[in-house]
């Protein structure tokens, strides 16, 4: 077998079902996992939440994971923020002809590694190659199914005055390390990612703390973006103290060195959690106590003020409007 991507493995005979069986079956079988044309899977009992997502990050290969890591992340995140179980994955790849086989493995070992933390099957997928310089090395697409948790609503329209804002965690850092990994500033800084699998952290949090009104996966656009998706949704206004956003010394000082905004840069494993006030002392506890949520911190309320807008109370003590996104967002991780 070839050790690199030939448009042979796309054209479905025997190549395909080489690569199939060297890299795709070895890794994510299972007893769900099939190979007919579809899966037949349990059906859940109780509602579902499905999502889709495309990924086209560049480079593939980052500090702290890879494409491969960070599909199954972006996707079981997403189900997560609805207060779903993951249960079922389906994933498509496009191979750029002459990408590696040594290097696709890596990314597919990425992949099960995850979902077998995340608990999740891989149930079902599609290879495609496209000719060289159709597409960037590899692109994948994933889908996933999940049962939602019994009496939990999520909603980006659920944000009410004087709930609490909430991140989990130190914000910016995956989109800090995918343009450090572009190489493109001449700048060294040992920025991790922080790509991470949240469904069981999401549920120690749901199960022990009802009622919660939004989550939300702070990933493209980064925090910034998600509040004001959600000041919109909700209408509300959303008052920030910028003294209190966990942003780590590695980040902020690569975005002061750029000019840029640690709340517009993505992350692949925190999120912005609404909750009432009555329940926030608690609350942090039960986060800090979960996987991934260590650093997790109050950053500001939600008000009846300045409906869907975004202000923010500076260190010196003045209050400015947070921009609204527009154009496009830097670095572009997607």
């Amino acid at each position: 077998m070839n050790d690199t991507i030939t448009m042979a493995h796309g054209a479905g005979g025997k190549q395909t079902t080489e690569l199939i069986e060297r890299v795709f079956k070895k890794n994510l079988s299972n007893p769900l996992f099939t190979a007919d044309d579809a899966s037949v899977l349990p059906r859940p009992n109780g509602r579902i939440a499905m999502t889709t997502d495309g990924f086209i990050v560049s480079p593939p290969f980052f500090n702290g994971g890879n494409i491969g890591k960070l599909s199954v992340c972006g996707t079981v995140n997403d189900l997560a923020c609805m207060g779903a179980k993951p249960l079922y994955l389906t994933c498509s790849f496009v191979i750029e002809e002459g990408f590696p086989i040594a290097k696709l493995e890596q990314v597919v070992e990425a992949m099960a590694k995850t979902a077998n933390e995340a608990g999740v099957c891989v149930v079902a997928g599609d290879t495609k190659v496209a000719g060289k310089g159709q597409v960037d090395q590899l692109f994948i697409t994933t889908t996933g199914v999940g049962e939602i948790l019994p009496g939990v609503e999520l909603s980006g329209a659920n944000a009410k005055p004087g709930d609490v804002v909430i991140v989990t965690g130190n914000i910016g850092r995956h989109g800090c390390c995918i343009l450090l990994a572009r190489d493109d500033y001449g700048i060294e800084a040992d920025v991790k990612s922080d790509c991470a699998p949240l469904w069981k952290s999401v549920e120690g949090t749901l199960r022990e703390i009802p009622g919660l009104h939004v989550i939300r996966d702070a990933t493209r656009g980064g925090v910034g973006t998600v509040l004001y998706e959600i000041a919109h949704q909700s209408g509300v206004g959303i008052r920030l103290d910028a003294s209190s956003i966990p942003v780590s010394d590695e980040v902020r000082g690569v975005t002061g060195l750029l000019g840029l905004e640690p709340l517009y840069l993505a992350n692949e494993g925190t999120l912005v959690i609404f909750a009432p006030k009555e329940n926030a002392d608690r609350l942090m506890e039960v986060l800090r106590r979960q996987p991934y949520f260590a650093d997790a911190a109050i950053i500001g309320e939600v008000c009846d003020q300045e409906i869907g807008r975004v202000f923010m109370q500076t260190e010196v003590g003045t209050e400015t409007y947070l921009p609204q996104p527009g154009n496009e967002l830097l670095p572009r991780i997607c």
